[in-house]
C-alpha cells in the first residue's frame, strides 16, 4: 500500500515542481515499469504457455496511466488518491451488481455514503479540487477498476501485467508526441518517473501479487483503504500540502461507506459458506 500511495506522491512531486511534463512522466513511468517487469519475468524462467494479449486490458492500463498523470497537474496527493480509490471501488461495486450479485440494504447505504463523499469532495467551493483534474482522476479510477476486474482470471498476473506494460509503450509515446510542444524534463523529473515505474509500479505489483494468495478478496480490498490516508499524510510531510475539512469529511464518508460494503460482502459470503 505504501508503494501504491507513493505513485501519487512521486507523480505530484514531479508535476507540481515542474520537473517534467505529464506526458513524458507517463511515458518514462511505463517504459521503466515494462523493463522492470520484463526483467523479473525473464528471471523466473517459466516454461508454461504464455498468456495471450488482451488489448482491452492494455487500453485500460494506458487510460489509467495517462489520465492519472494529467490529473495530478492540479490535484493534491491526498485528494487525487481519494478520487482514484473511490472510483475504483465504486466501479467494482457496479460491475458486481451487473453480474447479478445481490446486496443487503446496509450495503446500499454504504454505497450511497461513499458516493455522497465523492460528490461532496468535488462540489464547487473555495476548497474544491480543480474540476478537470477531478474528472481526469475519476476516469483513471474507472479504468484501473476495469483493468483489475479484467485480470481476475489471468493464470499468470505478473507476466500478463508485464505484457500490458510493454504493449502500452507505443501508445504513451504517441501521447508524448502529441504533447511535444509542452515537453519539459529534468534529471529530477526523470528520476521520479523511473522510480514510479520501476519501483512503486513494477516492484509494487510484484509485492502485491505475492501477498494476494494470503488474503481473501475482501481483505485485499479492505487494506486498500489505507492508500488515500498514506498519500494524504505523505503530501503533508513531503509536499507541504494542507488537509482541508472538506477532504477529511469526504474521506470519512467515502472510506467509511466502502468499508461498510466490504464488511457486508464478507458477512454475506460467510453465510453462503455455512
Amino acid at each position: 500500500m505504501f508503494a501504491f500511495a507513493a505513485n501519487s506522491l512521486l507523480c505530484r512531486l514531479a508535476l507540481a515542481e515542474g520537473l517534467i511534463d505529464a506526458a513524458t512522466f507517463t511515458s518514462v513511468r511505463i517504459i521503466a515499469g515494462a523493463v522492470t517487469l520484463g526483467f523479473i519475468v525473464l528471471l523466473r524462467k517459466r516454461t508454461h504457455e504464455r498468456p495471450s494479449t488482451n488489448w482491452r486490458t492494455v487500453a485500460m492500463l494506458f487510460t489509467y496511466m495517462v489520465f492519472f498523470s494529467f490529473a495530478y497537474l492540479s490535484l493534491s496527493a491526498g485528494t487525487g488518491a481519494l478520487l482514484l480509490f473511490g472510483s475504483v471501488q465504486l466501479t467494482m461495486f457496479v460491475v458486481a451488481l451487473r453480474e447479478g450479485e445481490r446486496f443487503p440494504l446496509l450495503s446500499w447505504g454504504g454505497f450511497a455514503l461513499a458516493l455522497l463523499g465523492l460528490i461532496f469532495l468535488v462540489l464547487p467551493g473555495v476548497t474544491a479540487p480543480n474540476p478537470l483534474g477531478a474528472i481526469l482522476m475519476t476516469v483513471a479510477g474507472i479504468a484501473w477498476g476495469a483493468y483489475s476486474l479484467m485480470g481476475r482470471n489471468v493464470a499468470d498476473p505478473l507476466e500478463a501485467t508485464a505484457k500490458n506494460f510493454m504493449y502500452s509503450v507505443p501508445l504513451v509515446l504517441m501521447v508524448s508526441l502529441f504533447f511535444l510542444p509542452e515537453f519539459s524534463s529534468s534529471y529530477g523529473g526523470l528520476a521520479l518517473a523511473i522510480a514510479s515505474g520501476a519501483v512503486t509500479s513494477g516492484c509494487g505489483y510484484v509485492i502485491w501479487y505475492a501477498a494476494l494468495p494470503g488474503l481473501t478478496a475482501t481483505r485485499a480490498a479492505t487494506v486498500q483503504l489505507s492508500v488515500p490516508v498514506i498519500a494524504a499524510f505523505g503530501g503533508i510531510l513531503l509536499l507541504s500540502e494542507l488537509i482541508t475539512p472538506r477532504l477529511l469529511l469526504a474521506s470519512a464518508a467515502t472510506l467509511g461507506g466502502v468499508a461498510i460494503v466490504l464488511a457486508q460482502r464478507s458477512e454475506q459470503r460467510k453465510q453462503v459458506g455455512t
